[in-house]
């Protein structure tokens, strides 16, 4: 819309001629075309590495400018990035950081080839899905046939709810990982699995699970799950996958696979 444009323009304006200012990137719903009249501007300040450096170490990671934005709820959310934070998130951003570039216009740029490296963000190889479903089936397998049923047996409630909310998070990623859907947070999980191409019977025992974890329906669940996406993740190395991807995150430098 007209205003956002307008405010962003603003924007681009003061930060243009700032010490080590390379690009503004504009992100979220502006980009993506599904804003509200009173929808705030959402972008990525691309500024050098120096600069980054010495931001970050004093805490500024993001900040909200208003640029005397004149519609009513206007303010630009302002991320900070770097040629090294983007070339980092290419490699191993998690899917939040991605999805926050899904759309992205570069709006103005001093940086060679910021276009395509943004693109490359926001955009994930076949065999790298691949593996996430595998990952994502480990997870169900672990907390839907485990710690579910040693929850019911103990009359843990905690552990009941606990292994019943991963469960249903492992399955909704390993659903939107088979539909190569990225997963901008938690608050969107429901939507999009609601959204996605599932065999039938899927959101239902989904649902069950969500609704009333036990034995019953996290077996039904994990029966629609592996029927649909456990081929390729033997029994046999279930667990090692589960415990690579979570227990052992650390040792490889990275999150535990319910983030990514």
């Amino acid at each position: 819309m007209e205003q956002h444009e307008r405010a962003l323009a603003a924007y681009v304006d003061s930060v243009r001629g700032e010490p080590g200012a390379l690009g503004v990137v504009l992100v979220g719903s502006v980009a993506q075309g599904h804003e509200r009249a009173d929808s705030d501007v959402d972008v990525y300040f691309v500024v050098d590495d120096d600069r980054f450096a010495a931001e970050t170490a004093r805490g500024r990671f993001a900040w909200v400018e208003r640029q005397d934005a004149d519609y009513p709820g206007s303010y630009l959310d302002v991320k900070l990035a770097s040629p090294t934070y983007l070339a980092a998130a290419v490699e191993r951003a998690d899917d939040p950081t991605r999805a926050s570039f899904l759309g992205a216009r570069v709006a103005w740029s001093a940086l060679p080839g910021l276009d395509d490296t943004v693109a490359r963000i926001a955009t994930l190889p076949d065999g790298v899905w691949d593996e996430r479903i595998r990952s994502h089936v480990a997870q169900a397998r672990l907390y839907g046939g485990y710690f579910l049923r040693q929850a019911v047996e103990r009359g843990d409630e905690f552990l009941r709810r606990h292994a019943g909310l991963h469960l249903a998070l492992a399955a909704a990623r390993a659903a939107l990982a088979a539909n190569r859907v990225m997963l901008p947070g938690p608050k969107y999980v429901s939507k999009l699995v609601h959204a996605a191409s599932t065999p039938e019977g899927f959101l239902s025992a989904w649902e069950r699970v969500v609704d009333d974890p036990d034995t019953a329906s996290g077996a039904d669940l994990l029966r629609a799950l592996d029927a649909w996406l456990g081929a390729d993740l033997p029994a046999d190395d279930t667990l090692s996958v589960f415990i690579r991807d979570n227990e052992l995150h650390w040792l490889r430098g990275g999150v535990p696979a319910e983030f990514w």
